[in-house]
């Protein structure tokens, strides 16, 4: 080899350059193949993701199709499959109990929701959770005094709203094999007025008041995958 050079100090010297460039030649050869292994993870990875987005968006489309078939009056995104539901299509002001109109629109709404979702495999074997979330405006609440009350009084309101939705969800005429699964797999959480919808760069009050199911999808990137239970600190 071009570099196996005798060493000017004398005796036994070359033998010392051997050992350092074959394990020279060593890490570089698993440095490859480490390299190697990471970029055809860095693809699979990819395609799995990719896979998993045109899923949700053919199944984002089915449901559009059926909400507008069957007149339900709920927002879906296009891409993910996300729906939001008016405070005022489920609830009467500043109550947490469904109205008559409010159970009506669950009962038509979640079989359609729940049974598409569930009879696409290859999309719900990525997904972790059905999440159900409740959200408010951020107008005063009534009897709050400071921001720290009105918030915690919000948060209230907004869980037990979605609890109350995810709570008639199990009551309405989903296909029942579907159940075991649905249990493990509903997550209730309220989000009090920490995400408004905003019109024009100002908050649109009466679209933020809202109940939102979205599907909380398996994370396919590699760097989680290897580091996801690391926790960094700057201490």
């Amino acid at each position: 080899m071009a570099m196996m050079r005798k060493s000017s100090s004398g005796g036994g010297g070359g033998e010392g350059n051997v050992f350092w460039v074959t394990m020279s030649d060593l890490m570089l050869g698993l440095a490859i193949i480490f390299m190697t292994l990471f970029v055809l993870a860095m693809t699979g990875f990819t395609q799995e993701s990719i896979k998993q987005k045109q899923q949700q968006i053919k199944v984002s489309q089915e449901l559009q199709e059926q909400l507008k078939k069957n007149q339900i009056d709920a927002e879906i995104d296009k891409l993910t499959g996300d729906i939001k539901i008016s405070d005022l299509e489920l609830f009467n002001t500043g109550s947490y109990v469904l109205s008559p109109g409010g159970k009506a629109l669950l009962n038509k709404l979640m079989p359609i929701y729940i049974n598409t979702i569930f009879e696409k495999k290859e999309l719900i074997s990525g997904v972790n959770n059905i999440v159900i979330q409740g959200h408010t405006d951020s107008q005063a609440f009534s009897g709050a005094r400071t921001k720290e009350e009105h918030f915690v009084k919000n948060m209230d309101l907004s869980t037990k709203r979605a609890n109350a939705v995810a709570e008639y969800m199990f009551k309405t005429n989903y296909d029942k094999r579907y159940s075991d699964d649905l249990i493990r797999m509903v997550v209730v959480e309220g989000k009090s007025f920490t995400e408004p919808i905003l019109t024009d760069g100002k908050e649109d009050l009466a679209k933020s008041r809202r109940v939102e199911m979205r599907l909380k999808v398996k994370s396919t990137d590699i760097m989680q995958s290897l580091f996801g239970g690391v926790q960094y600190s700057n201490d």
